[in-house]
């Protein structure tokens, strides 16, 4: 039995090893070019024609051009007339035929009968392949670089570096009081960004913080928005990067410095501030929040080693748990907004995230916050070394550079004093907070209708359409901005000249975090608030908040009317059951019938 079985095998491999040749011979008659088999038709026959099947143009290539011998895997497999790597030009066939690109019209009849293979027509023209990829061999053809290939055309060569900028021209006279960039000895590539920007004296929190993180102290300082804040640790860690090089080399995902923010615009704002700071230091910079394409994301991850890390908790841990981020090299850590942290329920997340980076003794630790309660001086003295302490009191924002406007109005004056503002004072740009949802979709719809170029965002929104709305406000493409409290912290524009509390706020340091889009960094702003019966209540606590009293006053009667033809109310919507259930109060609007049922004759 066991001999009949082996000369059936003997058999079979004899049958196999020459019918090779034997459909070789058939594969050059015209049968080969209309097969009437069509298992014949996806497989031709031979060594030389399987491996044309199986790997296209490539698989003959060696043959059909004329470049040698082949020296694969043998013959019998269909492996051994790829192209791999070459020891001249493409000479040496070596591989398993996918490593070279795909040459445009290489693969025809006549090759294929030069090459002794059989050509099918459809099983595997090049141009049917494509269509089928969806457009992946055109896209392999340009700049392939082969012969018979057109020559990829050559990158533009930089334009020549111009003359180097001279510190000198950075004129700054001394001021009395005032800390000038130039005394603290940063490098020049910052010196020559800070220059561009326009910066010529120290905000208070720059200049408190900024000679003790510099050195390479840790830092717990207290300052609301809009001081400047996110300059003082970008330059600190950029001259970090100046003064000590990474000289050992680092895996993709790989951060020396990672920023933490509680919010996706204040991540976004802070990646905007790296690359203008950044220009001349040569920071890869990559950001990372929710939101957003997370593939996107993980391919900037993955391009290299990664200087300057910006991340919301979430998103960086989701990308830690992939092990697509690593932690175990950053050099130095930063907490902006430790506050918003601990309300938004962060805490827990970033002290995994605080876990993951070197041990405190080894990194530097720069903590930010707009008070530093005692939660926060627990968490300062957790994560930090010895930190230095600076605490900006807020009334120096609040007061100083804004000019603060309280309107006691009733809820039906509101949308005519709103009105009335934009078209009498004519302001460029116009940031509208409201305490709701609901409120703020109403109120973007009377401005459109009025006839001003407004936009919204708010927690209901995409990411992307928050994004193009703060880029149109921020471009000028838009007048109004009407926004909920999802935008008081870390929303730069310059240029807001008015920001109106539409909704005064419950929560005292919601007012400042929204008064602080304007007037920032020293300039001059206007915020106008409107207290209706029902919100003046908010005002004492506001008042003890910033430590100073708000005077309000009762607007003119014709700044609460509309003039003829101005809507006054949106069209009726009709009623439904809400995406984000039923809940009312701050989070959003209450959907469906009142609480009770519904009353008669209403």
């Amino acid at each position: 039995m066991l001999k009949k079985i082996l000369h059936t095998l003997k058999s079979l491999g004899r049958r196999v090893k020459g019918g090779g040749d034997a459909k070789k011979e058939d594969a050059r008659g015209p049968k080969a070019d209309r097969p009437d088999d069509p298992g014949q038709a996806q497989r031709p026959g031979g060594a030389h024609a399987h491996a044309a099947h199986r790997h296209g143009p490539h698989a003959i290539r060696g043959h059909a051009e004329g470049h040698g011998h082949t020296g694969g895997r043998g013959s019998t497999d269909g492996r051994g007339h790829g192209e791999g790597r070459t020891s001249e030009g493409r000479g040496h066939a070596a591989g398993r035929g996918h490593s070279g690109p795909r040459e445009a019209g290489a693969y025809d009849s006549a090759s294929a009968r030069d090459a002794g293979t059989a050509w099918t027509p459809g099983a595997d023209d090049p141009a049917k392949r494509r269509r089928r990829r969806g457009g992946r061999g055109r896209r392999r053809e340009e700049g392939a670089g082969v012969a018979g290939e057109a020559a990829p055309v050559a990158a533009e060569p930089p334009p020549p570096p111009g003359p180097p900028w001279d510190p000198a021209s950075y004129v700054v006279p001394p001021a009395e009081g005032k800390t000038r960039f130039q005394d603290l000895g940063l490098p020049v590539e910052i010196l020559h960004a800070i220059a561009d920007l326009g910066f010529q004296y120290c905000t208070p929190i720059q200049a408190g913080t900024l000679p003790a993180t510099l050195e390479g102290r840790d830092m717990a300082g207290r300052a609301q928005t809009g001081t400047g804040k996110t300059a003082a640790f970008l330059i600190t860690v950029f001259t970090r990067f100046l003064r000590s090089p990474d000289r050992e080399g680092r895996r993709p995902g790989s951060a020396r410095a990672l920023v933490l923010a509680p919010t996706r615009e204040l991540a976004m704002q802070i990646e905007r501030d790296a690359a203008d700071l950044g220009k001349y230091c040569g920071v890869r910079s990559v950001a990372v929040y929710g939101g957003e394409d997370m593939d996107r994301q993980r391919r900037r991850l993955a391009a290299g080693p990664v200087d300057l890390l910006i991340a919301t908790p979430g998103r960086l841990l989701d990308f830690h748990a992939r092990h697509e981020i690593h932690l175990n090299r950053v050099e130095i850590l930063v907490i902006d907004e430790a506050d918003r942290m601990l309300d938004m329920g962060f805490i827990p997340d970033v002290r995994r995230i605080v876990y993951s980076t070197p041990h405190k003794d080894r990194r530097q630790t720069l903590l930010f916050s707009a008070t530093l309660s005692e939660p926060i001086l627990r968490l300062a003295s957790s994560w930090t070394r010895d930190p230095a302490k600076v605490e900006i009191e807020p009334e120096n924002v609040a007061v100083d550079t804004v000019n603060q406007i309280v309107y006691i109005v009733t809820a039906a004056e509101k949308w005519p004093l709103l009105y009335n503002l934009l078209t009498r004072e004519k302001p460029e740009r116009v940031l509208v907070f409201v305490n709701r949802r609901d409120t703020a979709e109403r109120l973007d719809e009377l401005v459109k209708r009025a006839g001003f170029p407004c936009a919204l965002i708010s927690g209901a929104l995409a990411q992307n359409q928050r994004t193009r709305a703060l880029e149109d406000f921020r471009e000028g493409r838009i007048q109004v901005l009407v926004a909920t409290d999802v935008a008081g912290r870390g929303l730069h524009v310059t240029g807001i000249s008015h920001v109106v509390n539409f909704n005064t706020p419950i929560d005292p340091e919601d007012y400042v975090h929204r008064i602080g889009r304007t007037g920032r960094a020293g300039a001059s702003g206007t915020s106008v608030t409107f207290a209706c019966e029902e919100e003046s209540f908010y005002l004492p606590p506001i008042e003890e908040y910033i430590g100073r009293s708000l005077p309000c006053t009762v607007p003119e009667e014709e700044w609460v009317k509309l003039p003829e033809g101005v809507p006054n109310l949106p069209p009726s919507r009709p009623r439904g059951p809400s995406p984000f259930g039923h809940g009312g109060g701050r989070g959003g609007p209450r959907r469906g019938p009142p609480r009770g049922g519904l009353r008669r004759g209403r």
